[in-house]
């Protein structure tokens, strides 16, 4: 890969996740579904916290999680409505 093209931002791709609210009202992801319809287990959530998606822009919570032994991103944009059942898009940055 080029100096250039690994300089780029990368995109965004919206993921369906499904997710799960604890006891103490905590929004925990378990499952991530890809573009192709592959479904990814999330073994574990390592971390959350807000951060920026610093190659494809835009920023939200950024859980760290294990997903077949390997960590990676996932990020949580929140929506600016405070009413109504939409809270947010879950994406991740392509690789």
């Amino acid at each position: 890969m080029s100096r250039e093209a690994s300089s780029a931002v990368l995109p965004k791709v919206y993921v369906p996740v499904k997710a799960s609210f604890d006891a103490e009202g905590n929004l925990l992801p378990t499952e991530i579904l890809w573009e192709d319809g592959r479904r990814y287990p999330i073994d574990r959530v390592l971390k959350v916290r807000q951060a920026a998606a610093m190659r494809s822009g835009g920023q939200g919570d950024r859980y760290t999680i294990m997903v077949g032994g390997k960590e990676s991103y996932l990020y949580f944009e929140r929506s600016t409505d405070l009413s109504g059942p939409r809270l947010g898009r879950w994406f991740v940055e392509r690789k």
